[in-house]
């Protein structure tokens, strides 16, 4: 462990300090906020620090961990939206491999490429990120991207041979996901450019292509299914949006379009949560129309702590409550997304 300089006793009384012991045999301190810093590094959050020197842990980051978990729930929602999910180990198999399809492999291979390609905004917005802190070099970079990718697609073909499909749609699911996730990073068509069809191409993967792997691996994937998840994802949008609050003064510099630099922070956040609040609220209406009225009522109870969190944090500074808004309101939208998944399942759409 390097060394530290040791802090005197409560010469911060808010941040919890540690005692170590380094290589050398030499007291030093580890306190709470830097392993904090740690943790963010890894998982590939904001607020993250450098000085990783660990190839392996630096592959990880690049990944960003935690934008994996909305995609391996939304495999979930899929799985129960079929309505023909049973709690056989061969199922549960087959879901754990579709969810390391949807956020390792094909996230990972996402993020990792997003990275790449947005090297010289993080180096105004995040230093601390791999590639504009010299921590990897860009041909490791890009052998990153292409074996995430391939993994991804051979998996897909994999789960299509396993459940016994005669058409490869999981395949094709991943190869046009991984199509949208490259357009959405790379020039010339760059979707991030713009606001609205980058964020709306980022909440569609998030919740309707992993969706649609879930749904397609356990049942019959139909129009109707199609469509009410990309309308859920203009849900998804609202989510992305908060993405891009960390990110105000790169993009205005570099001259991307992103809701905030177009319309100022304060209405950003504003379209932010009326995009997430009205196509929940357009969800439940709908199930209500399909006669699942105590799905419907659930929903809309797990609606109201995310207005209150909305309120409570994101509309009243979104620049410094993006993530802690995130950590409170998005545990109850991935709940809801699974409400709707067995909703469906249960109407048999």
């Amino acid at each position: 462990m390097t060394e530290s300089t040791p802090v005197p006793p409560n010469s911060n009384p808010a941040e919890t300090v540690d005692s170590v012991i380094d290589n050398s045999g030499e007291a030093g301190t580890v306190t709470t906020n830097e392993r904090t810093a740690k943790t963010r590094q890894l998982l590939g959050m904001k607020g993250a620090a450098p000085g990783e020197t660990s190839i392996w842990k630096i592959r990880l980051q690049l990944m960003k961990p935690i934008t994996w978990i909305p995609l391996i729930w939304g495999v979930v929602c899929g799985a129960a939206s079929s309505g023909n999910y049973t709690w056989t180990l061969e199922n549960v198999l087959k879901a754990a491999a579709c969810m390391l399809l949807s956020g390792p492999l094909l996230a990972g291979y996402t993020q990792t490429m997003n990275d790449f390609y947005d090297r010289e905004i993080d180096a105004i917005n995040e230093p601390y990120r791999p590639i504009p802190s010299g921590a990897i070099s860009v041909p490791q970079v890009v052998t990153q991207i292409l074996v995430l990718l391939v993994s991804g697609i051979g998996l897909a073909y994999v789960l299509d041979i396993w459940a016994g499909h005669e058409f490869p749609t999981v395949a094709v699911l991943a190869i046009f996901g991984s199509f949208v996730s490259y357009i959405y990073s790379a020039p010339p068509l760059k979707l991030k450019q713009n606001g609205w069809l980058g964020n709306y191409a980022l909440g569609a993967s998030y919740i309707a292509l992993p969706w649609w792997a879930g749904h397609a691996l356990f049942g019959e994937l139909n129009w109707k299914v199609l469509v009410l998840t990309l309308i859920y994802s203009l849900a998804g949008l609202g989510i992305a949006i908060v993405n891009d609050f960390k990110s105000v003064e790169g993009d205005r510099q570099l001259g991307l379009k992103s809701l905030p630099v177009m319309f100022g922070v304060t209405t950003a956040a504003w379209i932010c949560v009326l995009m997430i609040d009205l196509f929940q609220g357009f969800m439940a209406a709908y199930l209500v129309s399909i006669h699942e009225n105590l799905y419907a009522a659930i929903l809309v109870l797990l609606i109201i702590p995310q207005i209150t969190f909305q309120d409570m944090y994101f509309l009243r500074d979104p620049l410094a409550n993006d993530v802690k808004y995130q950590a409170s309101a998005q545990p109850f939208l991935v709940l809801g997304m699974l409400v709707v998944g067995l909703a469906l399942g249960h109407a048999g759409v």
